[in-house]
């Protein structure tokens, strides 16, 4: 179970605003509705080695990377796989808080680390309070997840065909 971390709301709206126009699940959101969510928006400082959260962890927060780096780990059978890095403006956890279900894999800061948090309670009272906002984030999500599994299945594919 990950440490819970003391969340500080994000003041400088516009030293945050070019960074959250490089979010994928923020795309075609307008100036109001990019408002709405930058108020949504808490801060979390990790050291460097310091884990965000850990394989099994019960997802609670959308993440951005405003400065630093995180590394994603998935452990299989006790061996830990690097699977990809973060840097400023990447954005992860999003899939894990949309389906509910359990982070699978780990979060490592690798350098000390600033990020931009989206509390899930927060992003799914917009269900009731701003359905048209809601239903965009959703949308966009789902839109990051179909892209990223569609890399996924190709480096699969490259691995089970080598070079041929």
């Amino acid at each position: 179970m990950a440490i819970e971390k003391y969340r500080l709301p994000l003041i400088d709206v516009e030293n945050v605003l070019p960074i959250l126009n490089r979010i994928s699940i923020l795309g075609g959101l307008d100036d109001a509705q990019l408002y709405t969510v930058f108020r949504m928006l808490e801060t979390e400082h990790y050291r460097r080695g310091e884990f965000i959260f850990r394989q099994g962890d019960s997802p609670s927060h959308i993440r951005i990377v405003r400065s630093g780096k995180v590394r994603m780990i998935e452990n299989v059978d006790g061996t830990p796989l690097e699977l990809y890095e973060f840097d400023a403006g990447g954005c992860f956890g999003e899939t894990s808080v949309m389906a509910v279900q359990q982070h699978t894999a780990s979060a490592l800061a690798v350098e000390d680390t600033e990020l931009l948090v989206i509390p899930r309670d927060k992003l799914f009272h917009l269900y009731h309070t701003d359905p048209g906002l809601f239903g965009m984030l959703m949308m966009n999500i789902a839109r990051e997840a179909c892209r990223r599994l569609n890399k996924t299945e190709n480096i699969m594919l490259h691995y089970a065909l080598g070079d041929r």
